[in-house]
């Protein structure tokens, strides 16, 4: 199952760097995760110091 990111987003971009497949991307006003690409490993939900990721 995938992630997603809510509103609590802060684009510190800790998500991103912590991705092993770069599934994550800069968004507006948030960062998003490609599903498709998400091997739904959980290290950016690990990684997100203001718990914004969640299974989706």
């Amino acid at each position: 199952m995938a992630y997603s990111i809510s509103d609590a987003c802060t684009r510190c971009g800790t998500c991103k760097e912590t991705c092993p497949v770069e599934a994550i991307s800069a968004g507006e006003p948030k960062f998003k995760i490609d599903a498709d690409l998400c091997i739904s490993c959980g290290q950016c939900c690990d990684a997100c110091p203001v718990s914004a990721i969640k299974e989706a």
